[in-house]
C-alpha cells in the first residue's frame, strides 16, 4: 500500500468558497442595498441632475454598517475584513447598479494609504475614512484609454514642496473628493517607467479646478485641471520617482474589486433576462421555450461560473499577499469584461424592442458594462498584460 507525503512547506490552497462571516456580510448588503438602493435611485439621481451625484444619506448609512472600513486596520478604526469581505460589498452593490463613492474612496484611495502612506497620512486620513467623514479617490488617465505609464501631468519640486501642474480626466468622484492620490511624473517623459511618483493631494486648493463629467452610466467622473497645485513634501506616497510598481499594485487590487462589482451587475441583469424568458411569450408559448435562445442563455450560465470563481480567486490572492497578483487582475477584468458585454447585449436582444426603452431598466446595466469594461483596462489591454506577463 503507498503512502502519501503532503508537502507541508506551502500553505495549501484556500478553497473557492465564502467563510460563514463572509456569507452573512454578502446577505446583509445584499438586502441593504436591494431596500435602499434600486436601480431607481440611479434614475432618480440622474433625471434630477444631482449636483453630488451620490446620496450623502445612503453613504452615512453604508459606514455605519462597517462598508467603508472592511480594508482598514483595526488600529486605525476599521475592522480588518479584507478584500474578499468587501469584494461581497462591492457585487451587492453592484446588482443595483448602486452610485457611490465606495469604489473611488474604499478600493482606490484607501487602499494606496494603506499600501504606502506615511503613519502620520494613515493616522490622519484612515480614522476618518473608517467612519465614511472624507471622500478619497485616485486621479491617474489623461486620455481616452487606460495608460498608466502615458503620464504627463508634472510635479515640480522646489524647497516647500512640489507643484502640480497638468490635466487628469475619468477621475471617479473626482468633484466631490476632499482628497485625490495623484499620479504625477517627477521625471523622465511620458511612457517611461522610471520617473512617476503619487502624492495625497488636499482637493481644496484654489489652484485645482474641477469639471464634472456626465458619463453615460450616470455615475460620477470629472476632469481636474491641475494650474500649479502646491502641495507639500510630506505628501509623497512611497518613494519619489519608483512610483510605478506601487501604482500596478493599486490597480491591481482596484481592478480585481471593480470585477466584483461587475459580476454583481452581469449577474443581475442575467436573471432579469431569464425571468423575462419565462414571462414573454409568442406563438402561445414562453419564448424560453424555445431551443434557441436555451442554448444562449446555457452558455451565458456557464460563463458566469466561470467569473465567479476567477473574482473570487483574485480577490483571496489580495488578503493572502500573494505573488502573481497582477496575472490574477488582468484574467479576472480581461474575463469578466468579456461576459459582462456578452450579458448585456443577450439581455437588450432578448427583451427586444422594449429594452431599447428608457423605461425597462435593462438598458442601465449595457451602459454600465460599456463604462465598466473601459476602467482600468479593457479586455484587450489586460490579454496584452497577460501575453507580457507570460513572457510573450
Amino acid at each position: 500500500m503507498s503512502h502519501v507525503t503532503l508537502n507541508r512547506e506551502k500553505p495549501l490552497r484556500q478553497p473557492l468558497i465564502l467563510t460563514e462571516e463572509q456569507r452573512m456580510l454578502k446577505e446583509a448588503a445584499l438586502d441593504f442595498f436591494g431596500k435602499k438602493s434600486p436601480v431607481s435611485a440611479l434614475r432618480q439621481l440622474r433625471d434630477t441632475a444631482d449636483p453630488l451625484g451620490y446620496d450623502p444619506q445612503l453613504w452615512e448609512q453604508m459606514a455605519e454598517l462597517g462598508f467603508t472600513a472592511l480594508t482598514i486596520p483595526e488600529a486605525f478604526g476599521g475592522l480588518d475584513f479584507g478584500y474578499v469581505g468587501l469584494g461581497q460589498v462591492l457585487e451587492a452593490s453592484g446588482r443595483s447598479l448602486a452610485a457611490t463613492p465606495l469604489p473611488a474612496t474604499v478600493l482606490l484611495g484607501t487602499t494606496a494609504l494603506l499600501l504606502a502612506g506615511s503613519q502620520t497620512q494613515k493616522a490622519q486620513y484612515l480614522p476618518v475614512l473608517a467612519g465614511g467623514g472624507k471622500l478619497l479617490t485616485l486621479a491617474l488617465e489623461e486620455g481616452p484609454r487606460h495608460d498608466p505609464l502615458s503620464t504627463s501631468l508634472t510635479a515640480t519640486q522646489k524647497v516647500d514642496g512640489f507643484y502640480l501642474r497638468g490635466q487628469k480626466t475619468f477621475v471617479p468622484d473626482g468633484h466631490v473628493a476632499d482628497a485625490i492620490v495623484v499620479v504625477a511624473r517627477t521625471a523622465g517623459k511620458a511612457g517611461d517607467v522610471h520617473g512617476l511618483s503619487l502624492f495625497l493631494v488636499d482637493a481644496s486648493s484654489h489652484e485645482l479646478k474641477k469639471e464634472r463629467l456626465i458619463m453615460v452610466d450616470s455615475r460620477n467622473m470629472a476632469r481636474l485641471n491641475f494650474e500649479e497645485v502646491h502641495t507639500g513634501s510630506e505628501s509623497l506616497l512611497g518613494e519619489l520617482h519608483q512610483g510605478h510598481q506601487l501604482l500596478e499594485h493599486i490597480l491591481d487590487i482596484g481592478r480585481i474589486g471593480l470585477t466584483a462589482e461587475m459580476l454583481g451587475s452581469l449577474q443581475e441583469a442575467f436573471e432579469r433576462t431569464l425571468a423575462y424568458l419565462k414571462e414573454r411569450k409568442q406563438f402561445g408559448v414562453p419564448i424560453g421555450a424555445f431551443q434557441a435562445l436555451q442554448h444562449r442563455v446555457a452558455h451565458v450560465y456557464c460563463e458566469i461560473e466561470l467569473c465567479k470563481s476567477v473574482v473570487l480567486r483574485a480577490l483571496q490572492a489580495i488578503d493572502q499577499q500573494e505573488e502573481g497578483l497582477s496575472l490574477y487582475a488582468s484574467m479576472a477584468k480581461a474575463k469578466v469584461s468579456q461576459v459582462f458585454e456578452r450579458v448585456s447585449n443577450e439581455g437588450i436582444q432578448m427583451f427586444g424592442g422594449i429594452g431599447m426603452t428608457d423605461d425597462e431598466e435593462i438598458g442601465f446595466f449595457l451602459k454600465r458594462a460599456r463604462v465598466a469594461q473601459h476602467m482600468l483596462g479593457d479586455q484587450r489591454f489586460h490579454l496584452d498584460r497577460i501575453a507580457s506577463l507570460k513572457g510573450f
